[in-house]
């Protein structure tokens, strides 16, 4: 690939914080082959060129690019996979994910596959799939191992041949295209963000690359460390990122994963400007379930229009030092107020609906936290645990920060006013599981009107669960999901 393709501004993806359910599920619970209508929905009817295949759990299916030529074959012959739209594989991490390791290997093998159904579809050899995800990256190697894989063992066994004779595999079932994908490293956890471009400049050191695609968390690291973490590791790596382009020459274009709870990156149709304006740098957007199915179509064609025509600008640089100091202090806080909510956060959670059949790649947090005796949720069904008693996870930690601390953030985080004001929305400080320092800091700092009737139905919750009313408590979970837009 001499060209670089014109990188997608949006990333459609199968993240399960939908309230409302499209109209083309079967059931409650998205898989199979309403997750290949879906992707054909994100294209043709949501405008986005671009979607996530998560290659992980259970229901996975190596064929969609088979099932979306033969089912919507008009759309795709004038729509090219690979060239005007693309398909994204996200695959299992052997490293960290051992029981999925050889799904791994599975979806490289069927790369080529789709290559050959593409073929006979369009007459040409644009590959429909050409680039990977790999979550929980830590190390170069972690990322070079996919790429050799895929070089030496998937595209280089056409060349050999069986049992000693002439015939080579290539001969004998066909050529093996295409020769190299690309591998975008997913940074979840702050050692690896902040390591992020030292990680991907030793990646592309050996290699010829037209370009690289680097995906930064925004959930993951926001549950382990707090809110505002999260976004001060994600600016540093940006900005450091952007240093590493201009070092090497070679174009970076950042993705971050951003969902429509101001915890997990407040994007949502109505907030596009506002998102892209605290990312500077970032290249693509991920396009979660809410931001798809729990607004009018209409609204989300725009924003996504909006969001595809937006450019790209520079990131500003942070004053490491002092942000490293605040993302320690605060994230020690927000543990803190953790380790004393995750009885009841792992109570609501059993009664938060399940949006996918599909199991996605396991949480940091439980990894990290596992020794302590912490175990908690996935980020959606965390945040929606959370809001859903009236306590929204964006403020967890507030009453650590001091003025100066607050100034800083303001300079650094553009919309740290208007997050915590979306997120205090749906605050209760009468709640008997918010501690007096947080209710105090949080109505100093924010000036917002309460939405009353999700503080309404939170204390109904929070009622509900004293007297073990389970159906109440799931019932009142929706109905407060409902207010807010996003399950979590």
């Amino acid at each position: 690939m001499a060209d670089i393709p014109r990188i997608s501004r949006c990333m459609s993806t199968q993240h399960p914080d939908n309230v409302h359910l499209p109209f083309f599920a079967e059931n409650s619970e998205l898989g199979g082959d309403d997750e290949v209508q879906e992707a054909y929905y994100s294209y043709s009817h949501l405008g986005c060129r671009e979607q996530m295949w998560d290659c992980e759990g259970k229901e996975v299916d190596n064929f969609v690019v088979k099932k979306l030529l033969s089912r919507y074959e008009s759309f795709f012959r004038d729509n090219q996979l690979g060239k005007d739209l693309f398909l994204t594989l996200r695959v299992p991490n052997p490293e960290v994910e051992r029981a999925e390791a050889k799904i791994l290997l599975e979806t490289l093998e069927s790369i080529p596959r789709s290559f050959d159904v593409a073929r006979l579809f369009s007459g040409n050899d644009v590959p429909p799939i050409y680039e990977v995800i790999l979550p929980m990256t830590s190390s170069h190697v972690a990322v070079d191992n996919i790429y050799q894989y895929y070089c030496d063992f998937v595209v280089g066994q056409q060349h050999k041949r069986l049992g000693g004779r002439d015939m080579t595999i290539a001969e004998w079932i066909g050529p093996f295209s295409p020769q190299k994908i690309n591998v975008i490293p997913l940074f979840e956890d702050a050692p690896s963000m902040l390591n992020a471009a030292g990680i991907v400049g030793r990646y592309m050191q050996d290699k010829d690359l037209t370009y690289q695609r680097v995906f930064l968390a925004r959930s993951d690291p926001a549950m382990n460390y707090g809110m505002i973490p999260a976004i001060l590791l994600n600016k540093i790596a940006l900005f450091r990122l952007h240093l590493l382009a201009e070092e090497t020459g070679v174009p970076i274009y950042p993705i971050i994963g951003v969902g429509s709870a101001p915890f997990r990156g407040n994007l949502r149709p109505d907030t596009v400007e506002r998102c892209v304006a605290e990312y500077p740098g970032v290249h693509t957007f991920t396009i979660q379930s809410a931001f798809k199915y729990d607004y009018p179509l209409d609204m989300v064609h725009r924003a996504v229009a909006d969001l595809e025509g937006q450019n790209t600008t520079m990131p500003p640089e942070i004053d490491e030092e002092d942000a490293v100091a605040l993302i320690q202090k605060y994230t020690g806080a927000y543990m803190q107020a953790i380790t004393g909510l995750s009885d009841l956060i792992n109570r609501v959670a059993t009664f938060v609906p399940s949006r996918r059949k599909r199991k996605l790649h396991i949480g940091l947090f439980g990894y990290s936290r596992s020794a302590g005796g912490i175990s908690l949720p996935r980020a959606i069904t965390f945040t929606s645990a959370l809001y859903s008693v009236g306590l929204p996870p964006e403020l967890l930690g507030l009453d650590a920060l001091d003025s100066d601390e607050i100034e800083f953030l303001r300079k650094v985080y553009v919309n740290f006013d208007a997050d915590l004001a979306d997120a205090a929305r749906y605050f209760d400080p009468e709640s008997e599981y918010v501690l007096p320092s947080l209710a105090k800091a949080v109505l100093d700092l924010v000036d917002v009107e309460p939405d009353a009737e999700h503080r309404e139905i939170a204390a109904s919750i929070r009622g509900a669960l004293k007297e073990n009313r389970t159906a109440d408590v799931r019932s009142g979970i929706l109905r407060a999901a409902n207010v807010r837009k996003f399950l979590g």
